[in-house]
């Protein structure tokens, strides 16, 4: 493996500075929330998005359109007034059925209705995983205690990737291409959504010996990262993407 230098923070700083560009947005998920003027809106696209964001990028980009427009122009308005429930069982995204849908749109509107919104629910906790936590926790209450296989479960060694990835958005504040939406919740408290091309190139780089990408390896990669950008390590996200 690599040594660690200030080479490779370099070469790591140049591929964010390539792929952190207004273009990148029309490629990837993150155009879903970009979509919707920022408060509750961007707070439950960002989610969704991320939830259904594993596969063929263009697969996900279909799904997801076909998700949101389920929900209409407002998601929060969808989620509060309870249109979720005319939802029947159709197919939205590989494993990620309307019946999953209206799950998460039952959860949300108990996170507003106990939070008034998401970020305050995220920054209850001592840190991001404590935030999950408490998100999954929110989220099995309103659905009769039944926890979704689509909401990871930080107690069980998960690395928990979509969930870092929609925290990412939401609270990155150096655009353009995440939303900087939250200021309650610090990006130098963030970690590293780690999926298998992140831990592939990690590895090839010698930043991660782990082999697993559990919840292990995201403490050990996102320590890494920080040595590199203590304020923001989840920034190289972008540039192990684009590897």
């Amino acid at each position: 493996m690599r040594q660690i230098t200030h080479g490779l923070k370099k070469e790591l700083d140049s591929l964010y500075r390539k792929i952190n560009k207004p273009e990148f947005i029309l490629l990837d998920p993150v155009q879903f929330p970009h979509r919707y003027k920022p408060g509750p809106d961007q707070e439950i696209v960002a989610f969704l998005a991320a939830t259904i964001a594993w596969g063929r990028r263009d697969l996900i980009l279909k799904s997801a359109e076909r998700m949101f427009a389920l929900m209409g122009e407002s998601p929060y308005a969808f989620v509060m007034k309870g249109n979720y429930k005319k939802l029947g069982n159709s197919n939205i995204h590989r494993t990620f059925f309307e019946s999953d849908l209206r799950y998460f749109c039952k959860g949300f509107k108990a996170c507003y209705a106990k939070y008034c919104n998401l970020e305050a629910l995220f920054a209850s906790g001592g840190d991001v995983w404590e935030g999950i936590h408490f998100f999954r926790e929110t989220m099995a209450a309103a659905n009769g205690g039944f926890y979704t296989k689509h909401i990871a479960n930080p107690g069980e060694n998960s690395a928990c990737k979509r969930l870092h990835l929609a925290l990412r958005w939401l609270v990155r504040r150096e655009g353009p291409v995440d939303l900087g939406l939250w200021k309650s919740i610090s990006p130098s408290s963030l970690f590293i959504p780690l999926d298998l091309h992140v831990g592939r190139t990690a590895r090839q780089l010698g930043l991660l010996d782990r082999k697993a990408n559990d919840k292990k390896a995201v403490f050990l990669l996102t320590e890494k990262l920080r040595g590199f950008c203590p304020e923001d390590p989840v920034k190289y996200d972008l540039a192990l993407f684009g590897y």
